[in-house]
């Protein structure tokens, strides 16, 4: 709706009954005399959905204007005299009786009067300053929509504000509408894989690796020593062969990518047999068996949710037949009357078909959880190691490096991939390689426990958490907030271990609003999440990075209080 429209017909909203104003009235009243005629034509097109009493609006004779009446002259006279307003014998009305004089219109009409216009503005210097950082038209628009708002406040009975208030209020659009919406955030969750504030956290390493990718121009695909023409595919294949004993690797943009290549360039127009319980939905409501159909490649489902035996797949295969595939079901559970063929049972029945299996394990692990008191997750150089065709896997769950899908497996069918052109639609930027590739060297090195973000976390003593939960408490205490040691549990997250939990010890704030309280932390300049349990706001120190400490309980402080 046009915004001139929009402020005449908050105007006409408010006369009451028994009241008319003038369409020079009104001009008036927005600060402008000369736009009576607009305000005519705002008039003659108020649309029908608009419940206003727009009869009460009249020309500066007190008469009707046929040329702006929604109804008519007939049914704008008659709903005015149902209020009580009497025409004369020239079919007007006595303005000086029934015009709408609101208290105070004089006032607003002089506050009106003082607001300076966009030129006027943009001569003052800190808007000259403005204009410089953030450019003309944008200053310009930033301005005109302070006046708007500042308009609309005057004729709510507010005073015109002074010259130094209007740039500020431009300065604050400015900058709001400048701000980047994706920022950084503290994950004090308990969440480590947390799929919503971006998943895994990059170690230092990673991070300058892909700074200085992105800085200038790199060998992504240029061959130093030939001097020509490479592969982009160089970088991360030979750390990934290393690390999992697999004859070669592809990295793409996603683990879904990842799948849907896979089935694309070996199964299109044939059948992949898979078990029903291994027909998952991923996260955004994604259903793995959604994604596999788009690859051209016909599902058959065989066994049941809770149980599939190897004669279930070996019944179904057929001429058709490409592939056999598990899925790893890393975000959820089948417990009580179950089974399943082991991964090396699938294996062999591939081999006595000359079928290759594919093992999509989702997570991509490259440590042993279990040897953190978590229960075992797949690993991919145990699937390499078992003889599965292919195997996929995330980037960025539980190997800890930026968003990517790998498959690694057998070399002739990771060049058919290579050759593939949705491979390229696929493909991953310089920046994701070079963190990968200086995230897979943390491994190669032995030092992921200690280099690796989430492992970190996961590596984590009990102890060592308690320490910083006390010293947060403290701290906060000594400020005046109620703050205590609790007991808690942390969760890895993000598809991987489900229902498994790791002890912590937790910060628990005591205030009147939990959820206000959440809320301000949100609001912040480096919004912090944490979570509601039992009326308390708790923080999780194990998912906070070391150098977070005193943003974190600065915020905390000052919102508590």
């Amino acid at each position: 709706m046009n915004e001139f429209f929009q402020r005449v017909y908050e105007i006409v909203a408010r006369i009451p009954r028994g009241k008319v104003v003038t369409y020079g009235q009104i001009a008036a009243a927005l600060g402008d005399p000369r736009q009576a005629r607009t305000v005519g034509w705002a008039m003659r097109n108020t649309p029908q959905w608009l419940d206003i009493p727009w009869h009460r609006v009249v020309n500066g004779s007190g008469g009707i204007s046929t040329r702006h009446t929604i109804g008519g002259l007939n049914t704008q006279r008659k709903l005015l005299e149902d209020e009580g307003i009497v025409f004369n014998e020239e079919g007007c009305l006595d303005l000086e009786t029934y015009r709408w004089r609101a208290e105070g219109r004089d006032k607003m009409r002089e506050e009106l009067r003082k607001l300076p216009g966009v030129d006027r503005l943009l001569q003052e210097e800190d808007m000259r300053t403005l204009t410089e950082k953030y450019g003309h038209d944008l200053t310009v628009e930033a301005i005109r929509q302070a006046l708007d708002l500042t308009r609309q406040a005057i004729m709510a009975g507010q005073d015109c504000p002074s010259t130094d208030e209007l740039v500020e209020v431009t300065r604050a659009n400015l900058e709001a509408r400048s701000r980047p919406t994706l920022c950084p955030v503290i994950n004090a969750s308990g969440v480590i894989i947390h799929t919503n504030l971006g998943r895994a956290p990059l170690s230092a390493e990673a991070r300058a690796a892909m700074e200085l990718a992105a800085r200038g121009y790199t060998n992504l695909e240029y061959d130093l020593e030939a001097g020509g023409r490479g592969s982009r595919y160089v970088h991360a294949e030979e750390l990934l062969c290393w690390l999992t004993g697999a004859e070669a690797a592809l990295v793409v943009n996603n683990n879904a990518g990842a799948v849907l290549l896979m089935l694309t360039a070996l199964a299109r127009g044939k059948e992949v047999i898979v078990s029903r319980g291994h027909l998952v939905e991923i996260g955004g409501g994604f259903r793995l068996p959604e994604v596999m159909r788009q690859s051209g490649a016909r599902l058959v489902e065989v066994g049941t949710t809770n149980r599939t035996y190897i004669h279930d797949y070996e019944e179904a295969i057929t001429e058709e037949t490409a592939l056999l595939m598990r899925v790893h079901r890393s975000n959820f559970r089948l417990t009580g009357f179950v089974h399943e063929p082991e991964l090396g049972e699938l294996v062999e029945l591939g081999e006595k078909k000359s079928l290759p299996v594919v093992d999509d394990l989702g997570s991509g692990a490259l440590l042993d959880t279990s040897a953190y008191g978590l229960a075992h997750e797949p690993m991919l150089q145990e699937s390499i190691a078992q003889g599965v065709a292919l195997v996929s896997a995330s980037g960025d769950k539980l190997l800890g490096g930026p968003q990517a899908g790998v498959i690694l497996g057998r070399g002739d069918l990771i060049a058919r991939l290579k050759r593939h052109p949705l491979t390229r639609a696929l493909r991953v930027d310089k920046t994701t390689i070079a963190g990968l590739q200086a995230t897979l060297l943390h491994y190669l090195k032995g030092e992921a426990e200690e280099k690796v973000p989430i492992w970190r976390m996961i590596a984590t003593p009990l102890a060592a958490i308690e320490g910083r939960a006390m010293a947060w408490s403290k701290k906060l205490a000594e400020a005046g907030v109620a703050a205590r040691v609790v007991d808690g549990q942390s969760t890895v997250g993000g598809g991987s271990l489900p229902g498994e939990t790791l002890p912590t010890r937790l910060v628990a704030i005591q205030v009147d609003s939990p959820d206000e309280l959440a809320r301000h932390l949100r609001a912040g300049d480096l919004p912090i999440i944490g979570r509601i349990e039992d009326d308390l706001f708790l923080l999780d120190p194990r998912t906070v990075l070391a150098e977070e400490d005193e943003v974190l309980i600065e915020a905390v402080r000052q919102n508590s209080l």
